[in-house]
């Protein structure tokens, strides 16, 4: 068993092991290797805005941004860079670390990156770290948002590369990998992780942690969603609103996803407003901590400030403030 190291040549066979581990041995195994990275009883406040929300021509079953999704979502344009700003305000008095601005782009046109950039420039200015996410990306884009104070570029692998046609068909497993690598030259910190619950099985699960944590350098921030099922998209019309991961599993997966990448922070984001405080809890436990705060991810509906307030009272928990463990030793 491989503990308090960064492995990135994990065997799917070694990640089935611990998928099979009984439940209380894996998630004390994860809560021992999260204690030996990170501090205990601390969790990271990250706020995440739509700075451009709907008519994204990517296909994604699960999103209802799509322009093939009929959620009756209706496309906007770009935010005003001023009242970007103000809510990365708001989100620092709220006491997050990290201010995520997500835009829905296949990719960002060129004509778009100087406002971009002056959203990152200006929400760096603030003290905040600077995440986006805007679709795939060139070299320049990239080096272009780096230079603006970028600190985190998110893009999802979403699932399995297996189990990766059946979510979507407009943009290939390695078209994601190929950004990767653009973020990743031009020394943007990753964050990259995807949605459990969309019919996928534990072995698809297995494939999907495989694959973030048999990347060359495991991303810096590894958010697990669970799948928010909404009308109007196309898995939100197949599994009706019904919850297709137990608990007990989306447990698990946060366990394994601690143990394999054990330095990365590991982010509780869409699908925690449907989630128990017990269940939070054991992801706390089991190595999560990081979270999405605020009433809204994106477009889908969030816990908000004040439950997460009462629950961090609850359990002891609170908000971090120190670099995150990766970032130190990348500085």
């Amino acid at each position: 068993m491989r503990v308090m190291t960064m492995p990135t040549n994990w065997t799917r066979a070694e990640i089935t092991d611990l998928f099979d581990l009984p439940f209380t041995e894996l998630v004390f195994r994860a809560a021992e290797i999260h204690r030996v990275n990170h501090a205990a009883g601390e969790v990271q406040l990250c706020t995440l805005l739509s700075i451009k929300t709907g008519g994204c021509p990517e296909d994604c079953g699960y999103c209802s941004q799509s322009a093939h999704a009929k959620s009756g979502l209706k496309a906007e344009k770009l935010m005003d860079v001023d009242a970007v700003l103000a809510a990365a305000a708001e989100a620092k008095r709220q006491g997050s670390q990290r201010f995520c601005m997500g835009a829905a782009w296949r990719e960002p046109k060129n004509r778009d990156m100087d406002k971009v950039c002056q959203m990152v420039a200006g929400v760096k200015a603030m003290g905040l770290e600077t995440c986006m996410t805007l679709g795939m990306l060139t070299g320049s884009q990239a080096r272009a948002l780096k230079d603006a104070g970028l600190d985190y570029y998110n893009h999802n692998i979403d699932t399995s590369p297996e189990h990766y046609g059946e979510i979507i068909s407009t943009r290939t497993f390695q078209d994601r990998l190929d950004t990767l690598e653009e973020v990743r030259s031009v020394g943007i910190s990753v964050c990259c992780g995807g949605i459990v619950g969309m019919g996928e099985s534990r072995e698809d699960r297995v494939g999907f942690i495989h694959a973030l944590a048999t990347l060359p350098l495991h991303p810096e921030s590894v958010p697990i969603n669970a799948l928010v099922p909404v009308k109007g998209t196309v898995l939100g019309d197949m599994f009706a609103g019904e919850r297709m991961i137990d608990d007990i599993e989306f447990v698990r997966t946060v366990a394994v996803a601690r143990i394999t990448m054990p330095r990365s922070m590991v982010r509780l984001s869409a699908g925690r407003e449907s989630m128990s405080e017990s269940t939070q809890a054991l992801c706390f436990l089991a190595g999560a901590n990081s979270i999405f705060t605020g009433d809204k991810l994106l477009t889908a509906a969030n816990a908000g400030d004040n439950a997460d307030a009462a629950l961090f009272a609850k359990l002891g928990l609170k908000a971090m403030e120190a670099e995150e463990p990766m970032r130190v030793k990348a500085a």
